[in-house]
Order: C-alpha cells, then sequence, then structure tokens
C-alpha cells in the first residue's frame, strides 16, 4: 500500500457510522467516519492546511484552461492525492479560467466566496452523501458567477443542472473514489456547459494522468485518463 494517512502513511478506514475523534494534528474533537488503521484521524482544516495559497496562485494567472490551472494546484505542497482541497480548487480553477476568457467576475472576491463554500464540503462526501465534493464544486462556480440564490429562477437552476451533470459523470465511471478523476471529470463537463449556456469559451487540453502511482485505488484502464487508453 502506498501512502495514505498524513501521520503514519497507512491506509484509512471507513466507518459505516460517525464516532467521535481527536485530530492529530490540532487536537480538536468532531464526529468522523475516517482514520487510518492505526487510529490516526486529521480534521479537514489541517488535512487542508496550506490550500490559501490557491488565491495567489489564481489571481496570477493568465490561461484559460482550468485544467491546466488545476494541474499547478495539485503540484503545490499543500494537495494530496486525495482530499476535501480538491472541492475548492475545482471551483478556483474554473472561476480563473472564466475570468481569464473574458467571464465578468471580480475574481479576488469569487475565489474567496469559493474558498468559503467549497470547506464546508468535507472529506468522503463522494461515498456518504452520493455527492462528490468535485462535481458540487462546479455547482457552485456557476452559482457564483450567476450569482445565484434560493430566491432565483433562472441561476438556480442553471447551478443545480451543473451540479447534476457533473455527478452523473462521476457516477457513470463509478468508484472507488479518486479525487483527480473526478476533478477532471468535473471540470470538462463545465467547460462545455458554460460554453453552451453562457458562451464562455474556456480552454482544455487532452489529460493523461500522471497520478496513479500514487493512488492505491486507481481503476487502471477503466479510467478514461489512463495512460494506457491514451496512448498515441
Amino acid at each position: 500500500m502506498k501512502e495514505e494517512c498524513l501521520i503514519c502513511k497507512a491506509p484509512l478506514v471507513y466507518l459505516k457510522t460517525d464516532e467521535l475523534m481527536e485530530c492529530a494534528i490540532c487536537h480538536k474533537k468532531e464526529n468522523s467516519k475516517t482514520h487510518c488503521v492505526n487510529g490516526h484521524y486529521v480534521c479537514n482544516e489541517c488535512h487542508t492546511a496550506g490550500m490559501d495559497q490557491i488565491i495567489g496562485l489564481c489571481l496570477g494567472e493568465t490561461s484559460k484552461d482550468p485544467i491546466a490551472i488545476i494541474e499547478r494546484m495539485m503540484a503545490m505542497p499543500f494537495c494530496h492525492m486525495h482530499g476535501p482541497e480538491h472541492h475548492v480548487m475545482v471551483g478556483a480553477a474554473l472561476l480563473t479560467a472564466y475570468k481569464n476568457a473574458g467571464g465578468d467576475i471580480d475574481l479576488p472576491q469569487a475565489l474567496a466566496e469559493m474558498m468559503n463554500r467549497g470547506k464546508q464540503v468535507p472529506g468522503g462526501a463522494c461515498g456518504f452523501w452520493g455527492a462528490c465534493g468535485a462535481g458540487i464544486s462546479t455547482g457552485m462556480f456557476v452559482s457564483i458567477i450567476t450569482d445565484s440564490s434560493p430566491l432565483m429562477q433562472e441561476s438556480f437552476g442553471l447551478s443545480n443542472v451543473m451540479t447534476s451533470e457533473s455527478l452523473n459523470r462521476i457516477g457513470e465511471i463509478g468508484g472507488p473514489r479518486c479525487c483527480k478523476r473526478d476533478s477532471y471529470l468535473s471540470l470538462l463537463i463545465a467547460i462545455d456547459f458554460v460554453r453552451d449556456k453562457l458562451g464562455i469559451e474556456m480552454d482544455k487540453h487532452e489529460i493523461i494522468c500522471t497520478h496513479s502511482k500514487d493512488n492505491n485505488q486507481c481503476i487502471g484502464k477503466r479510467c478514461p485518463f489512463s495512460p494506457v487508453n491514451n496512448k498515441k
């Protein structure tokens, strides 16, 4: 097994019901369904420490390609193979590319809102909620750029359809979890959605995964981004 626990590198265990756990880093106690085989638990806040670097990266970006932008995020020290940081990263990459492609938004304000909303989706939502945080992040993105709220009509519909289309594509591939795969799938769906519904065309490039060696649950040839499926 490859590294998973941030403390001892041991594999993770997912429980059926919540248990009260103490974060091994900040010692905060909270309910969770996840710990490693040695009993270590790391809260979402500690797991995503350093994620604020996303805002600085995005504000300095000129790319219209959210895939290229998120790949730069994935290379940063705060980003792990799996984790709730992806619930912010997907939306932040889309906001940045959207702005650079001509979208009319206040990017600093939008990124701060994305950070606030994305952090509220916990790790493991993909399996426990039936709604992957990467897919939800695309709905947050559309909600932010259309200034949606629970009282809106068109923007309310657009943001919910965006989330549903991302989750549908993630569901078609199936599990087990891969935060990189689900982030890529969500971005590709969002790029086409924004072009068709909002008239802003972001760039995209072919995705060939370089993370499989770090993923204990890699689905191999079932993944559309597997190097095996992308040989020229």
